[in-house]
């Protein structure tokens, strides 16, 4: 059986009764996590009104497919693709270390949407979730995501379109071969580009939601017996081939169905790139140990790994003068000069991208490739600060950061993150019944109540509005 069938397969047979009880936990929590971000970013994501504007210009609003966070009601495309890119908006969502990318942000708004299409359950829609993760995951290890990255390729949005439409076939109860087909045609879609670091542009956030509407198109026509390439993963002139010089096409079936990527998915603590996060742990660890004051900072340096230095270091020049929530969520001497002078990295950290005590610092900390923390990637997203400071010097090495599988959140934390990201737009009450429902999606009948919770107070003002 070829890689495309056997993912198709294991795709189509997906039963949550049948599924690890961790995983099926695990799966709860990357949800609610991913809610909180979309509610969030609705709320206030300067990026949303142009968003918003599109869809409706594209007549994607006037549906019946809810978007978290928003009274409003979409078309199925739209809803998958507004909650896609809101998802991503914030640089808040889960992450992947080994395949270098986000799979819930594709993944769960197409499941989602699906989900109120078919009228399914909160059950159906939770297993298709878990098929959609091993699938965006898997197809990026096969790359592998590293050489992807190097060509410009932007995972999350390219891999993200095959479990996109993985997940949204699952929910449809299509065959393996109408899955395969799915495949096929979100082939023709996968895209997605890395440019948007030369000027903070938005289309990494619009790419990954177009990724998670394009899931929902190519299930859809393959419902309606579309047909879609074969082969798409692994022919001549399939994504593997395509999108990489050296793929490695057993790491997409490998284990299927026995490990679970999904499990060896992290949650971010911070709202910036992963590959900052260690550096952000060490951070705020020596600050506290040491009882730092940002004047008292002489130098900092951040030792990181190749692929970390492309998306946080380099070049030097820019990384040190962020001017857009974009560019200081992508430059690793900012979130660390936050981490230090404020003793945290949150959200409502970009509003202090102009802050005096921070720019003070940014010039003081350097970023540099460190052939130590390069032997724990990609099985890690470790790093390491080096801080003088009083005419001393003191290091901390983070191996495994905050969140990552390792060292992952408890359930009292993602609360905590979800009610900080949801509380200020639905009021603590709503929040925690949002987040109630979210934990229990497995019991529900329909997913389309669960959207319903997510409506905002008449009060709250929402971006674009």
């Amino acid at each position: 059986m070829s890689i495309t069938q056997t993912l198709a397969g294991f795709s189509a047979s997906i039963r949550l009764a049948a599924l690890p009880p961790p995983v099926v936990e695990r799966a709860r929590f990357l949800l609610l996590d991913l809610v909180g971000n979309i509610v969030r970013a609705r709320h206030d994501a300067e990026s949303t009104p142009a968003f918003l504007a599109a869809t409706r210009a594209l007549g994607l609003a006037a549906g019946s497919t809810g978007v978290f966070g928003d009274a409003s009601r979409y078309t199925p495309a739209g809803a998958a693709f507004l909650n896609g890119a809101l998802a991503h908006s914030l640089d808040f969502d889960d992450t992947h270390a080994a395949a270098s990318l986000h799979p819930g942000a594709p993944v769960i708004p197409a499941a989602l949407a699906a989900g109120e299409m078919a009228g399914a359950s909160g059950a159906e829609v939770l297993a298709a979730i878990i098929a959609g993760y091993e699938v965006t995951c898997r197809v990026a290890l096969a790359l592998p995501a590293g050489e992807h990255y190097n060509r410009g390729f932007h995972p999350t949005a390219t891999c993200g379109a095959f479990g996109a439409a993985s997940a949204a076939a699952r929910v449809f109860n299509l065959s393996p071969d109408a899955i395969a087909s799915a495949l096929g045609i979100a082939l023709s879609q996968s895209a997605g580009s890395l440019q948007f670091l030369a000027n903070g542009a938005w289309t990494k956030r619009f790419q990954v939601g177009w990724a998670a509407m394009n899931g929902l198109a190519a299930a859809t026509m393959a419902r309606e017996g579309v047909k879609g390439a074969a082969e798409a993963i692994e022919g001549k002139h399939g994504f593997l081939n395509a999108y990489a010089p050296a793929p490695k096409p057993e790491r997409a079936v490998k284990d299927l169905g026995e490990k679970f990527e999904l499990m060896q998915t992290a949650v971010k603590p911070y709202p910036s790139c992963r590959y900052g996060h260690a550096g952000i742990d060490a951070a705020l660890a020596l600050r506290a140990e040491l009882q730092l004051r940002p004047e008292e900072i002489e130098a900092v340096t951040y030792g990181i790994s190749n692929a970390g230095m492309l998306l946080v270091g380099l070049p030097p020049e820019k990384k040190k003068n962020p001017e857009n929530v974009v560019d200081g969520q992508f430059s690793g001497p900012f979130v660390i000069s936050c981490a230090l002078a404020t003793g945290a990295m949150g959200w409502d950290s970009y509003r202090k991208l102009h802050d005096p005590v921070i720019r003070a610092l940014l010039p003081k900390v350097r970023c540099e490739h460190d052939a130590e923390i390069e032997a724990e990637f990609p099985r890690n997203m470790s790093g390491r600060i080096s801080l003088s400071v009083r005419g001393e010097r003191f290091v901390k090495k983070v191996v495994v950061p905050k969140g990552e599988p390792g060292n992952f959140l408890s359930k009292a934390e993602l609360r905590a993150k979800f009610a900080g990201l949801t509380d200020a737009v639905l009021g603590a009450e709503r929040a925690a019944r949002l987040a109630d429902a979210v934990l229990a999606i497995d019991r529900a009948p329909d997913v389309a109540s669960l959207v319903r919770l997510a409506s905002p107070q008449l009060s709250a003002r929402l971006a674009g509005d």
